[in-house]
């Protein structure tokens, strides 16, 4: 036989079962501040490229591949995939610092954080996919065999605003496919 006290069997609570409220605004309160602490908007970039780009300097690889990219002799460069970046550096408010040079070196580059974004007639299928991260495909070209390639621009590993954001912009221009 049970001893009842007001009608509750002593030793039992009246909200067994039932989460104490205090214990739910804790919980709801320690996973607010958990969310926060994982830091702002996502994507983000692990070294903060976007935020550096952003009004500052972006720095561009370019490897010459008419008519994507061509680099003269002076310095100056040219192609569709320098006016597609030109149109990106300055929807950032950004200037652009052109370096010229061969993919591998240009990949490396990016690599040891020094570039933002290798061009240079880029496909989707580059042997660079385990160093650098590539741009969903923008551009289809029909090749004189009668292949279609897709071409990529290649950013940081890790840059995902950065990618998220050119990717973005090149959708916007009607480029992408």
């Amino acid at each position: 036989m049970q001893v009842r006290h007001r009608g509750i069997p002593v030793g039992r609570s009246r909200r067994a079962g039932r989460p104490n409220a205090l214990v739910v605004v804790l919980l709801l309160a320690l996973t607010g501040a958990l969310t926060a602490a994982c830091g702002g908007p996502f994507p983000r970039d692990t070294d903060g490229s976007l935020d550096r780009i952003t009004g500052g300097v972006l720095r561009v690889g370019v490897s010459e591949n008419p008519p994507w990219t061509e680099v003269y002799d002076d310095g100056r460069v040219a192609g569709r995939e320098v006016d597609l970046v030109r149109g990106f550096a300055a929807r950032q408010g950004a200037d652009v610092e052109w370096t010229p040079g061969a993919e591998s070196e240009l990949v490396m580059a990016m690599v040891r954080g020094d570039l933002d974004v290798v061009v240079g007639g880029l496909t989707s299928d580059t042997p660079w996919e385990k160093e650098v991260a590539v741009t969903r495909p923008y551009a289809d070209e029909v090749t004189p065999d009668g292949d279609t390639e897709q071409m990529v621009m290649a950013t940081p590993l890790g840059e995902n605003a950065l990618l998220v954001e050119l990717e973005t912009y090149l959708a916007g221009t009607g480029e992408a496919s």
